[in-house]
Formats: C-alpha cells, structure tokens, sequence
C-alpha cells in the first residue's frame, strides 16, 4: 500500500462570484467522518442565510472513501465539480464546501459546473499542499527491566515519541511509517517482555 499522501496543511478559502452569485470555497485537512459532519454543522450555523451548502470529501491513503453532494443544486452541478478539484490536485484526507449566496439570476448547469470548480479550485491554490506518510500508532508495553533496550531501539529509528508511562510495567506510543513498521516491530518484539499493540492508522 502506498504511504505516502499529499493534503492540505490548513484551513484555506476561496472566492468565486458570477452574476450576483457569491461562491465561497472553504478547504479542511481531515482525517474522520465524525469531524467531516462537526465542520459542516458549524458551517451550516456560520453561513446560515446561504442558499446552498454543496461539497465533496475524501479519506484514506488508497482514496477510495469518499463522497459527493449537491444541497439541492442540479445533479452533478456542484458536488462532482468540487471532487474533480481534489481529483486534480491529487489530494486527500480533505474536506472542500462550496458556499453558495445566490445573487437573483440562474447561471444554467454549464455556469454552476464552472463557478463550484473554480471556488474549490481557489480554496486549494490559496493553502498549502503537503506530503504527509500513513502512520501507525502503536503502543509499545514492556517491563521495567527492558527500558535499556526499548530506548535504544526508539533513538536508533528515531522515532517519535508520546504518552510514555514508566512504572513496574511501562508502555510508550510512537508513531510507525506504514513501509517500515513490520520491520521496527519485528525488532521490538526481539526484546523480552514487549507486546505491541497498534491502536489506530493515519
């Protein structure tokens, strides 16, 4: 599997208007569904004298979970435009909704197509696109008396490190590149006493 991705650093916005039309394009990094729906729930209460609230998503190293709305614009109108963007760019683990604050005159489906396409396509040229590699995050369990042995390894890989806990049985979480971690875990489990434990991917 492939684990690397490129995705937007941050938040980023922006602009598209046509006859009247005010289209805004707002661009999240994200890694959930849970946090897809928070977005828009309070993007729904930020802009809510907005007509439309058309977007597209997608998640995964693989890029194959995603999905497409048009808030009741025509079909394939906005929701498929805005996916062609992040198609574009190549990105994932990305959130794009197209505001829309209609301006009294109907653009047709060939104006729509375009007006989504360009307020996604801005909304990604404005922020910044970023390589980003599919982790594991792993928890490693040991006994006291192997901590030498443990740290060794983790300086050598130079992992990174978090929520370390040391008592009579001690447990660190680091974080695993996909590509490497059989490898890495293959070499914990040498040490006597540890038991790995992945706790989620991203």
């Amino acid at each position: 599997m492939e684990d690397i991705y490129k995705t937007i650093k941050e938040n980023s916005e922006g602009f598209f208007k046509d006859r009247g039309s005010k289209f805004i394009g707002l661009a999240f990094p994200v890694f959930s569904e849970t946090e897809i729906k928070d977005i828009q729930k309070n993007l729904r209460n930020q802009y809510y004298d907005a007509r439309h609230h058309c977007f597209a998503w997608r998640l995964g190293a693989d890029k194959l979970h995603y999905r497409v709305n048009d808030d009741g614009e025509p079909s394939n109108s906005a929701g498929m435009p805005i996916f062609g963007q992040i198609q574009s760019f190549d990105l994932t683990n990305i959130l794009i909704v197209v505001v829309r604050y209609f301006g009294g005159t109907k653009l047709g489906v060939p104006g729509l197509i375009n007006a989504y396409r360009t307020a996604a396509s801005e909304a990604i040229r404005n922020g910044e696109i970023i390589e980003k590699t599919v982790n594991n995050i792993t928890k490693i369990h040991f006994e006291y008396l192997a901590m030498n042995d443990v740290m060794t390894v983790l300086k050598e890989e130079q992992l990174e490190q978090f929520e370390q806990c040391f008592e009579l049985q001690c447990s660190i979480n680091v974080k695993l590149r996909l590509s490497e971690a059989q490898r890495i875990t293959e070499r914990l489990e040498k040490i006597d006493s540890v038991k790995i434990e992945i706790l989620r991917t991203e």
